[in-house]
């Protein structure tokens, strides 16, 4: 089947190596370089545990894809010869406050029940377990399962690992897809019009603005998250962390992502004195230690907020046309479930996921 990948974001590198591999015909359309946006910016966290309120269809999603993650991380670096540092670090969600304890109490209590692995850690225990965090973290919740990869390298080990199985790229602004007859049939690229048996659209947060992707701008905007980058001589902690104001991310090699703001500015990518401040002001909560850190970056990059949270995926309602974005601040999370069941949809198999949940036709507010 010959196929059109509208993006080159982590969604469609990852949706082109799936289906690259099983033999089909595919072109990558990117307006840039793959992986320039928001997948190269993020912090890597693979923690379906750490922010979930309440179990579901998506906190469903993202533990089949975490569990995908080891054996596709594998087969990535062997096709690609890049290591894409997926870690098993663990994650720690940190509470200040009683109130803040009793909430990290009860997502441990659900999330035990539903058979997860957590621990609820005082703050005695918390230091034990991590010395340099803050004296004044009173508990935490630990979750081992979630682990850590590094996005840039990803990106990398994708973009190859697609090229060597015969993706192919074209770099050019998608002025429209192409329908008749009320089906997709290929995109418009630069006034060129190029065909294709079917199209999936994977742009990000640029999704709503693909002319024919059927896609409201109003369901899937562009959320910015500011981040900043530290270095130290050693990682401060083993697990990354998380509280209500930000998140510390710290790789082996002593660098440590600080995150992230969530701002509903449109496609402004500044980074702020203002957000930068907060991030720095939540990551020395977290580990004073971080107050003589090393800046070495900031960065911004603009996600695919959602209107209900939920990504848009599969079945967009018209023929011709599968969609894989929406996925906000699990975009890399998400990546190897999103890609198994884009191919099984392509190549015609059973589907493994109920995408009911996640279907495209979703009427805004």
């Amino acid at each position: 089947m010959n196929v059109l990948i509208v993006g080159g974001g982590i969604m469609g590198l990852s949706v082109a190596v799936e289906l690259a591999k099983s033999g089909q015909r595919v072109t990558v359309l990117e307006r840039s370089i793959p992986g320039a946006e928001a997948s190269s910016a993020a912090a890597g966290m693979l923690a379906p545990q750490l922010e979930m309120s309440h179990p579901g269809p998506f906190l469903d999603l993202c533990l089949r894809s975490r569990g995908l993650y080891p054996a596709w991380a594998k087969e990535l670096e062997q096709r690609s010869g890049v290591d894409v540092e997926y870690v098993e670090s663990g994650s720690l969600s940190v509470g200040f406050t009683e109130v803040e304890a009793h909430e990290l109490d009860s997502q441990v209590a659900w999330q035990r029940a539903a058979g997860l692995r957590a621990d609820f850690l005082t703050g005695a225990e918390l230091r034990r377990f991590e010395p340099k965090l803050s004296d004044k973290a009173l508990a935490a919740a630990y979750h081992p399962d979630d682990h850590q990869v590094d996005p840039s390298k990803l990106m990398k080990a994708l973009s190859i690992a697609a090229a060597r199985a015969g993706a192919l790229f074209r770099t050019g602004y998608v002025r429209s897809l192409v329908e008749e007859n009320g089906r997709v049939i290929g995109a418009d690229v630069d006034g060129e019009r190029l065909t294709a048996e079917l199209v999936v659209l994977a742009a990000g947060s640029w999704s709503g603005l693909v002319a024919g992707g059927h896609v409201d701008p109003r369901v899937v905007k562009p959320a910015r998250g500011q981040m900043v980058g530290l270095e130290l001589r050693q990682p401060p902690t083993r697990c990354f962390l998380m509280s209500h104001s930000g998140y510390v991310v710290p790789r082996k090699d002593g660098r440590v992502l600080c995150g992230s703001t969530m701002e509903l500015v449109g496609y402004d990518k500044h980074v702020t004195a203002k957000g930068v401040t907060k991030i720095l002001s939540a990551a020395m909560d977290l580990v004073p230690e971080l107050a003589d850190a090393s800046v070495t970056s900031t960065w911004s990059g603009l996600r695919p907020w959602s209107q209900d949270g939920l990504p848009l995926l599969g079945d967009s309602g018209v023929p011709g046309l599968l969609l894989a974005t929406g996925h906000f601040r699990n975009g890399i999370l998400l990546a190897p479930i999103t890609a198994k069941v884009i191919g099984q949809l392509v190549r015609g198999e059973k589907v493994s996921v109920d995408l009911k949940p996640f279907r495209g036709q979703r009427n805004p507010s």
